[in-house]
């Protein structure tokens, strides 16, 4: 009987229905948390919310292709583990994918026995190193947000926040291009969802924004709020 699960989060990004059921079970027998998703715009709501520390990605999506997709990631995410999945040996793309720092690159169809070596190689990186990203992300008007120290700086000096302001400020930095809505939001700073939280979030964002470069953070109607890089 199968007993031990790895203390990961693992997502697993496939198009085909019956693909994708066939490898979750495998998958949920052997990690404590397992997301999924069908599509690119699915797979980033759900990295965003969750930040798995496994990726399984097939190339090919309906919506925009998985190097695109983890071209997104890589901007501000250097530490999760990715394995890329393709129905076809491709050099020109092996090329592209090899720029993403990915764990492994497997052609479909994969072998359980594949899937294992190259989930095997992600345990031992997570076990042997540890990733700290030291860059900065820059705004306009040489604001700057520090992702290690998570500080806001103008020039060389420190922008006061408050620890909701930080804490909102270091999740909308960690998703570049995603935007998140209000139940993302005040899920990820108060860790649960109240009605009376809709409000507050909506001051928070007001106040944070007094302190940013005017249309840092941008409302994107109907969906939510996104940082914009100048």
């Amino acid at each position: 009987m199968h007993t031990k699960q790895y203390p990961y989060s693992l997502l697993y990004i496939e198009d085909e229905d019956d693909v994708r059921i066939k490898y979750l079970h495998y998958f949920k027998q052997n990690y404590e948390k397992v997301y999924e998703a069908n599509n690119g715009k699915k797979a980033l709501e759900i990295y965003s919310k969750y930040k798995p520390e496994i990726i399984i990605c097939d190339i090919n999506l309906p919506d925009i292709s998985g190097l695109e997709l983890l071209e997104i990631i890589r901007k501000h995410d250097h530490k999760t583990k990715i394995i890329m999945l393709t129905a076809y040996s491709d050099t020109k793309k092996l090329l592209e994918a090899v720029k993403l720092k990915l764990t492994d690159y497997l052609v479909k169809p994969v072998s359980r026995d594949e899937l294992k070596q190259a989930l095997h190689q992600v345990h031992l990186e997570y076990e042997t190193y540890e990733v700290i990203s030291k860059k900065c992300l820059l705004f306009k008007e040489n604001y700057t947000w520090d992702y290690q120290k998570n500080v806001l700086f103008r020039d060389a000096y420190e922008i006061v926040l408050t620890s909701k302001e930080r804490k909102l400020l270091q999740l909308l930095c960690e998703n570049i291009n995603v935007t998140l809505s209000y139940e993302n939001m005040i899920e990820n700073i108060w860790d649960d969802y109240e009605e009376d939280k809709y409000n507050a979030i909506k001051i928070l964002l007001k106040n944070l924004r007094k302190k940013l470069p005017f249309d840092t953070i941008k409302n994107i109607y109907g969906e939510g709020y996104r940082i914009i890089i100048s």
